[in-house]
């Protein structure tokens, strides 16, 4: 299958140099495609959604505030054409400055406000998104990582909506048709056969969360929230048919967010593969998005002291010569989560680069490890001193 266009994408390269694709595509395996279509398509969505209003169409309010979620992902509206994630009207494509990794997947992030609703501005935390929200990330594999918008796979489409009661997450695994995706409580495992970026055979079972493990990860104060949407992973400009224009400040003149700063005066991380950034602000920004969501003062993985948010200030805090809370087989008999100038001594990067079960830190949401993130890692630990 070949990708239609399913949104604005732009990672830099290492360089810092923008890449306009039609496709969500990660920045590491990332390559030019059809952009004569991408801006075509995303002008004419630009141009009706300023003129319309952001939400509006054939989403199902209904659907998202039910007690009970639909069966199948295409009950929700969500998309014009479900096989090439074409949003519908009032669904915006977004991207992360830097995105969690999961197994190396392809993501396609989407978010819905309900008509004449824009959700609330925060500088740290997660936006306060109104009743009537959807956020949607599809999951999905390309056969051979060295052409990524080609013979696309979809795995998952995750769901989180906001009722009145909170946020509640739902997780959709797609029939082997590529019709429609099934609502899938317990979960499910899917057999991964693809090729790496390097050329080489890859195969891994990947997870479909359950339930709980979608609260796991998203939970902060005993509630479930949104990871991602926040102000320092939305600011940066992105390349639009009309222009070039701040993701924060878009958000703001379409009347989804209400209450932001010039994007000059709010937080911004940068993207972690981007090299001309400064090697501390890329690390943290890596630990931020990936280990953050439990290890904070709010998180699951409090009890660590291991506190690895972006603004952290206190580098104990963070482990820089920070011993563990309880030793153990997650340590690798080693002292430190963070020994300066020794990567091979420092625990974090021990765990990060683990694949090992009880070992291998995030815990959830991966199967392999990501050799850059390590690469990373050893970089910003051997040059601490």
């Amino acid at each position: 299958m070949k990708r239609a266009w399913s949104g604005f994408g732009w990672p830099p390269k290492r360089s810092g140099a923008a890449i306009p694709w039609p496709l969500s595509v990660p920045a590491r395996i990332g390559r030019l495609a059809r952009p004569e279509i991408w801006k075509i398509l995303l002008g004419a969505w630009l141009v009706g959604l300023l003129a319309s209003g952001h939400a509006h169409g054939v989403v199902s309010a209904e659907a998202i505030l039910a007690e009970s979620p639909p069966k199948l992902l295409s009950e929700f509206g969500f998309f014009d054409d479900l096989k090439a994630q074409n949003p519908a009207a009032g669904v915006v494509p977004f991207q992360l400055a830097t995105p969690l990794f999961s197994d190396g997947a392809l993501k396609f992030r989407f978010v819905h406000l309900p008509d004449g609703k824009a959700a609330q501005y925060d500088d740290d935390e997660a936006f306060d998104f109104p009743t009537g929200t959807a956020l949607i990330k599809t999951f999905a594999f390309p056969a051979d990582n060295r052409r990524p918008d080609q013979d696309i796979k979809l795995i998952e489409t995750r769901v989180l909506l906001r009722r009145t009661d909170g946020w509640h997450a739902f997780a959709y695994l797609w029939n082997a048709e590529q019709t429609d995706a099934v609502l899938k409580i317990a979960g499910a495992k899917v057999e991964i056969s693809t090729t790496a970026a390097d050329g080489s055979a890859l195969a891994f079972t990947y997870s479909v969360p359950n339930k709980n493990q979608c609260k796991a990860c998203h939970a902060f104060n005993g509630e479930i929230v949104p990871l991602g949407p926040k102000a320092r992973n939305l600011n940066r400009d992105v390349d639009y048919a009309t222009g070039r224009l701040n993701q924060l400040a878009h958000w703001t003149a379409a009347g989804m967010l209400a209450d932001a700063p010039a994007p000059k005066d709010a937080p911004a991380v940068p993207d972690w593969r981007d090299a001309a950034a400064a090697l501390d602000l890329r690390a943290r920004g890596w630990l931020d998005v990936n280990c953050a969501h439990c290890h904070r003062r709010e998180g699951p993985a409090s009890n660590s002291g291991l506190w690895l948010t972006f603004g952290e200030k206190d580098p104990v805090k963070f482990g820089v010569r920070k011993r563990p809370v309880a030793a153990g087989k997650g340590s690798g008999d080693r002292q430190f989560d963070i020994l300066p100038g020794d990567p091979g001594g420092s625990i974090l990067l021990y765990r990060v680069e683990s694949t090992e079960p009880g070992v291998m830190m995030p815990e959830l949401g991966r199967h392999i490890a990501d050799p850059e993130a390590v690469a990373l890692l050893k970089d910003w630990i051997g040059q601490m001193r």
